[in-house]
């Protein structure tokens, strides 16, 4: 599990999923039901909900495991807008005028 930790941190959730998909691939077909369509694009498009899924799901999802789920998508959309703040000034459109 430290190794997972530490993949996550300096590559990222894709990065981490991906392994973990690799290296225990019975616990991921436990929470996904055999499906190999929801978590590629689980790990395409919410990596950190699809993460916190295999982690709550092979148990089943009851009451409170919606909320870390949920959690997830926050993280998601927060990564997502994060990104999009710091390339700002990319964007000719959103970028502050230089001069005040």
């Amino acid at each position: 599990m430290c190794c997972f930790l530490t993949i996550l941190l300096f590559l990222g959730p894709r990065v981490g999923g991906a392994i973990w998909w690799l290296a225990r691939p019975l616990v991921w077909s436990a929470a996904f039901n055999g499906s190999f369509i929801w978590p590629l694009l689980g790990i395409i498009f919410l990596p950190w909900a699809t993460l916190i899924y295999v982690l709550v799901a092979p148990g089943g999802i009851t009451g409170f495991d919606w909320v870390w789920v949920g959690l997830g998508v926050l993280f998601d959309i927060a990564n997502y807008g994060g990104g999009g703040y710091g390339n700002r000034e990319h964007i000719p459109m959103y970028s502050t005028p230089k001069n005040l």
